[in-house]
């Protein structure tokens, strides 16, 4: 009589293990991004004249026709990696959390999922939208101003205008991280922090400073938790 051996699937452990570490990875290209952003704003399209679409369209065309590539390559970056790895990031961080607070979890991944799905949106609406407005402006200037306007004020309120679901998102991971003690508390407190401060952007008084302060916060918030999905283990308070 002949038997087999059936070789073993991979145990939890491994598993979990191994969605933590990628989702580790993720928080740090994530951070990244945000680093590129700022970065390529203040260094260099910033000096360079760049303008926001809804204050006046038909200089931020301007702007756009002579920086196409940098424009492209911006929203490229910021929104779709950035939403790449924020769906790996909400995965990783799900599965920290989900044996010790399940419920909480499984809202914040719903929440996580749906960001990453708008900074898709934005993204590809930012990217199309572009290429449709040069293409545009070559036949019918007057139009491809207007035309950019919408697509900048689409694109702006799908992609962080107002950043309520990304502070929805991390507000809830990081009070169930010091809930439970799968996150340190130190690392909750500044999720946040982070989270209050996306929830301001709602108030159009508010929304540069509290986008600015979001954005900053949000950085040192995914190197940190980026560190500690990587490590494997729950951080020391």
């Amino acid at each position: 009589m002949t038997t087999t051996t059936s070789t073993p699937l991979p145990t939890t452990s491994r598993t979990s293990s191994g969605l933590q570490r990628a989702g580790g990875i993720a928080s740090l290209v994530k951070a990244a991004t945000y680093l590129v952003g700022f970065g390529v704003l203040g260094a260099y399209l910033a000096p360079a004249g760049f303008l926001e679409a809804q204050g006046d369209p038909a200089r931020s065309l301007a702007f756009l026709l002579d920086h196409q590539a940098a424009m492209y390559t911006w929203h490229l970056v910021l929104y779709l990696i950035g939403g790449a790895a924020l769906v790996s990031l909400v995965i990783g961080v799900h599965d920290r959390l989900c044996r010790a607070a399940h419920g909480l979890s499984q809202t914040a991944a719903a929440v996580g999922i749906l960001w990453a799905g708008l900074l898709f949106a934005s993204g590809l609406i930012a990217l199309v939208g572009q290429g449709a407005v040069i293409e545009l402006a070559a036949a019918d200037p007057v139009t491809a101003v207007s035309t950019w306007s919408s697509v900048s004020v689409v694109q702006d309120a799908l992609g962080g205008g107002i950043e309520i679901v990304g502070a929805a998102w991390v507000f809830l991971v990081s009070f169930a991280g010091m809930r439970t003690g799968a996150l340190s508390r130190y690392l909750g407190a500044l999720g946040i922090a982070v989270g209050l401060a996306g929830a301001w952007t709602l108030v159009p008084q508010a929304v540069d400073y509290a986008g600015a302060i979001f954005g900053l916060g949000f950085i040192a918030w995914f190197v940190w938790a980026g560190i500690s999905l990587l490590h494997g283990h729950r951080q020391a308070d």
